[in-house]
Parts: C-alpha cells; structure tokens; sequence
C-alpha cells in the first residue's frame, strides 16, 4: 500500500456521499507496498481504507479481488469487507482513478514475526484456503512460472546492476525450473502475498487478512511456499527451522498436505524465492526517482533461493515427509 494520487477534502467528500457511511472527519495516507494509493478514511460512521488503483492494476481484475474479499467474509475469514455505494456498485472512481472502499480490519502487523505467530499463520492459511474453494470466480497466476522468463528479459541487461552474477544464476534457475515445475498439486484460490504486513495480530492473536490484490488461482502448496520464504528467515538470511515446523504444522492441523505437496515444497520454496526476485528486481531498477515507496531489495530473495536450491526434503523445512 502506498500514496501515488493525492485526493482533495472536497472529492473525497463528494465520493463519500455516493455510501451509506456517514461525512468525512479525517483522513491519511498509509505509506506502504508499492502497489496502489490507499488512504485510512474517518467518517461519523466509523473508519474505513479508501483504494484508488493505479496503472498495475488491470480493471478486469478487481471484480475478483473485490469479490474474493466479499466471499471471504461471508465464509467467516477475518478480511476487510467492501462496502456498496447506494447503487450497489463497489467500484466507483475518484480523482481519476478507479477506487472503492473495505472495511477497517483491527489489528497490526508484526516486524519480527515469531514461533506462535507462524503456527498461527499456518492455521489461518489453510482456513482461508478451504474458505476459497466454493468462490466462482477464477484468476490465472500473472507471476506463476509461465511469465517468470518475459518478466526476467524485461530487465536481464541490467540484472548484475543489482549483484554481480545475478543475470547468469536467474537463468540458470529459470531453466531448471521450467524442466522440474510440478503439475497436477490441488489447487484453488491462493492469496500469493502473504507476508507479516498482510496478516494483522491482536494482543498475538490473529485478527485478519488484507491486500488481495495478487490473489489469483494456483498450486496451493505454492502459497505455503511463499510464507515460508516471507516469515521463516532471520535478518543473517538464516532459515529458522522452528518458525518453518510452526508455519507448516499450523497449516497441516486445518488442511494436510499431500505427498505430492510435501514432496514437491523444496521446488515450490524456490519457485516462491524466483518469483519475488524478480518482481523486486524489476521494481528496483524501474523505481521513479519522486517514488514516495523503497522497492524492496531484491538481493533478500537472492540468499533465500540459494538456500532452498540446497533443499532436498521438506524435513529441511520442519516437517516430515509422511503423511
């Protein structure tokens, strides 16, 4: 989440009076991620998170994610709610973009996620997975391996900008992984962004879910594959096998992987470890010089892959291979 369109007192009043939701009190920008402008939104009715979509966002889209969300909720899944504008719509436009409005989810995310907030995530994972599966609606994965190559020849002259070697270990990797991908995993609806700023805690309890906005559908087990690159490696880029135990028995405990799955989670964590490289790479050497957001570095992800590359079981992740 981020600021990228600046809204007036005065448009944001008049596009609050197409909801039922009370008159503007205050609002602010929220500073984070690097995907579209977000405002936290007071009015006399309560608090509320405004989007307004910018360019990487396709239209088409959104009925999905908003409609995921929507589903979500009525399944019982702690995540924002869109709200209906008078007509019904939840796509509305202001200053030039489109936008609509979710509600306010209690709850912070954590910095330095813990044992207990991985189990917690694990079981949350896998709840918001079986809560997906009746939503009609369906997503190709844009990032899933088929688009991993175009995106990497879109900024492969410039890759060793970033580390020297960067160009020849992302070929090689994209290479192995187009021969070894596996197929055939169940699969549904995955949220395919799950770090600690997109799961929110509550006195170190869970409290909910946000930013959907790269849902899509996949390889379920490939979602597990992203959290336990997102929440499971210290600062030294260390693996920390007590947080990956936690995350993968929390998961196990609401939905149990597979044989397939588990013996397919080494591939799944380094397919994971690619895709992030090479969208934080691409951001990195695209950023705009006014950006208001840091892309992330990218150089995380490359000591994540090259551990995983060393991976042969996902005993190595802290679970065992039976299941």
């Amino acid at each position: 989440m981020a600021v990228y369109t600046e809204v007036t007192d005065d448009d944001l009043s008049a596009f609050l009076a197409r909801y039922h939701v009370g008159s503007l009190v205050a609002y602010k920008g929220i500073a984070e991620g690097v995907e579209n402008t977000n405002y936290l939104v007071q009015t006399t009715c309560g608090r509320f998170i405004l989007t307004l979509y910018e360019k990487r966002v396709a239209p088409q889209d959104l009925p999905f994610f908003l409609g995921l969300m929507e589903h979500l909720a009525g399944q019982g899944v702690s995540c924002p709610r869109p709200i209906h504008a008078t007509d019904g719509s939840i796509l509305s436009e202001l200053a030039g973009r489109t936008a609509a409005m979710v509600t306010f989810l209690d709850g912070f995310s954590v910095r330095k996620p813990r044992a207990d907030h991985c189990l917690k995530l694990g079981r949350a994972l896998a709840e918001f997975h079986l809560a997906a599966m009746q939503f009609p609606l369906q997503r190709p994965n844009a990032l899933g391996e088929p688009g991993w190559r175009p995106l990497f020849e879109k900024f492969r002259s410039r890759a060793d900008e970033i580390v020297p070697g960067l160009e020849i270990l992302i070929d090689g990797e994209l290479s192995a992984l187009a021969s070894l991908w596996p197929a055939a995993l169940p699969s549904g609806v995955i949220h395919a962004d799950l770090f600690p700023d997109n799961v929110f805690f509550l006195n170190d309890e869970f409290s909910g879910l946000i930013d959907f906005y790269f849902a899509c559908n996949d390889a379920l087990a490939y979602d597990v594959a992203i959290c336990l690159n997102a929440w499971c490696f210290e600062q030294d880029y260390a693996f920390n096998l007590t947080k990956g135990r936690a995350l993968l028995e929390g998961y196990d405990s609401v939905r149990k992987l597979t044989p397939a799955e588990r013996s397919a989670m080494p591939l799944l964590a380094r397919g994971a470890a690619i895709r992030f490289l090479l969208t934080r790479s691409y951001d990195w050497l695209n950023r705009p010089p006014n950006a208001l957001v840091q892309p992330h570095n990218p150089f995380d992800y490359v000591r994540r892959l090259r551990f995983h590359q060393t991976v042969r079981s996902i005993a190595a992740y802290g679970l065992g291979e039976a299941a």
